[in-house]
């Protein structure tokens, strides 16, 4: 009976620490570098801090209102040690199947948001602007970053209250800096939003530095973008389950005119 006790006890605590070393594994994330990375296509992790020497390959061309304009994802090159293969992210749409889209006078097309297709994939780290008239490239941040969302202005006819509506902005919800210095840009590290204009010029960050995206609302009688985010409040640059969550507005006619709807 106390040899059965002793080898139940060795058995828990190996399974213990196998459990605490597998968590640890796990919120240390995986990077993604130029070196090969067994990873899950459905999950999302970080880059180094140092990656300008990662290999990417372009995803699909987005379409934008503007014909002018033509947007192109820049995936990450992964490889897979399970299968041996090399794969990169595409191109998918978060859509909004709400029957308030699809009344009389409201036509969005299950766009996210009338007027804006979001648009997200895999280890996207950088957006390629092209200007087809004057065959320039631009691209939207000067190094490889982890690209959470972007919001083009859709190519279908919205409407909304029987008005078209038109965007002529880019939005990107995105990890751009490690925050919390733990040498990788990962969805540990705080979450920024910047609005860009269609020549892909950085015009604000319409969140403050001291926080964190979490998600957004839209408030379709004001035509606004209700942004939640969580105060790094102990300044450790990563959010904390017990820090103050804060609403902010974005009138999305002027994206300029913003601020803060609850605190």
């Amino acid at each position: 009976m106390k040899t059965a006790t002793i080898v139940l006890l060795f058995c828990i605590s190996i399974l213990l620490m196998s459990g605490c070393s597998g968590q640890q594994s796990f919120d240390k994330g995986f990077p993604v570098s130029p070196e090969t990375q067994s990873v899950s296509k459905e999950d999302i992790h970080g880059i180094y801090q140092d990656s300008i020497s990662i290999k990417t390959r372009p995803g699909s061309v987005l379409l934008s209102a503007f014909p002018e304009y033509r947007l192109t994802p820049i995936y990450k090159l992964n490889f897979n040690k399970s299968d041996e293969h090399y794969f990169t992210g595409s191109n998918y749409y978060y859509r909004n199947y709400s029957e308030i889209g699809y009344t009389q006078g409201n036509q969005w097309h299950y766009n996210f948001m009338p007027g804006l297709n979001a648009v997200y994939g895999y280890n996207m780290v950088n957006v390629a602007l092209k200007d087809v008239q004057s065959q320039k490239q631009t691209l939207l941040f000067d190094k490889h970053v982890l690209i959470k969302t972007l919001y083009i202005p859709s190519i279908s006819k919205d409407t909304l209250n029987q008005k078209p509506v038109k965007r002529n902005y880019y939005l990107v919800s995105v990890y751009d800096e490690d925050t919390n210095n733990d040498a990788y840009i990962s969805q540990k590290d705080l979450r920024r939003f910047y609005l860009f204009d269609l020549d892909g010029n950085c015009i604000a960050n319409l969140v403050p530095e001291n926080y964190s995206v979490i998600s957004s609302q839209y408030d379709y009688a004001n035509d606004m973008m209700y942004v939640y985010a969580q105060l790094d409040e102990n300044k450790n640059g990563q959010r904390e389950e017990t820090e103050p969550v804060h609403i902010f507005w974005i009138d999305l006619n002027n994206p300029d005119s913003n601020g803060q709807q609850y605190n």
